[in-house]
């Protein structure tokens, strides 16, 4: 039921935090729905989780009082059905370019789960040039319950590479698409989502994105490097004496 309790929460117009662990394990899963990340995104595009290691992350995410959310590789009914089955409380689909693929990925998570379906959580992404331009089309199909901007992706179909050096932002005019498609997302009347990071979480929430998607291991890293300058200024204000004859 953690699917359906996401989908409320949003159309109540709270933001919901979905964190990306970046590694294979359950223990990591519950251990950050203990510390109020709302889900742990799973991502099979990318990632490597079998579908049983993908049913233990879903189940220790739950275990914590969160949910999981699953990123699949493609739009294969199978391949979908048996992640729903395998447990997870909700997709990410992404690649949705046009209303005909929006309309087949709802039919198929309502063929998977008919006498439950509503307690899944079905997210598609908005990620290229292509979905962009059939946007109204897509936010027209029933049955959705977020429409996720993916900058990267987004900016790889407009020529330009998916990341960037830390520290810099995307191109402006991917900035600027992202903002646009968000606010004719929330303009449809429809629930939107999108990555950040901690620099930029206020800015997209003020564009309207409530499903905020961010990756663990920035965290970790930012964290450990700050650590390690900790130490290092404490050391040369405080030298230590070698023990060392």
């Amino acid at each position: 039921m953690i699917g359906a309790k996401l989908r409320q929460r949003l159309a109540a117009g709270e933001h919901i935090l979905m964190i990306n662990p970046n590694h294979v394990s359950s223990g990591l899963a519950a251990r950050l729905t203990e510390l109020k990340a709302d889900a742990i995104f799973i991502d099979c595009e990318h990632g490597t989780a079998s579908f049983d290691e993908a049913r233990e992350m879903a189940r220790a995410a739950r275990s914590g009082g969160g949910g999981a959310i699953l990123r699949p590789d493609s739009h294969q009914r199978s391949l979908l059905t048996r992640y729903l089955n395998a447990g997870v409380d909700g997709l990410m689909v992404p690649l949705v370019n046009t209303a005909e693929q929006a309309r087949a990925v709802v039919a198929t998570v309502r063929h998977a789960c008919p006498a439950d379906f509503e307690t899944k959580l079905l997210i598609c992404m908005v990620e290229t040039v292509e979905a962009v331009g059939n946007l109204d089309e897509i936010l027209a199909v029933e049955g959705i319950d977020v429409f996720f901007v993916g900058p990267g992706d987004l900016s790889q179909s407009m020529g330009f590479l998916p990341s960037v050096p830390r520290g810099q932002p995307r191109p402006r005019e991917v900035l600027d698409l992202v903002e646009s498609t968000l606010a004719r997302i929330r303009a449809a009347g429809k629930i939107a989502g999108t990555l950040v990071i901690e620099d930029d979480i206020e800015h997209w929430s003020r564009c309207g994105a409530q499903l905020l998607y961010c990756h663990i291991d920035p965290f970790l890293r930012d964290k450990i490097e700050t650590m390690h300058e900790l130490a290092a200024r404490k050391s040369e204000r405080h030298p230590t004496r070698s023990l060392i004859p």
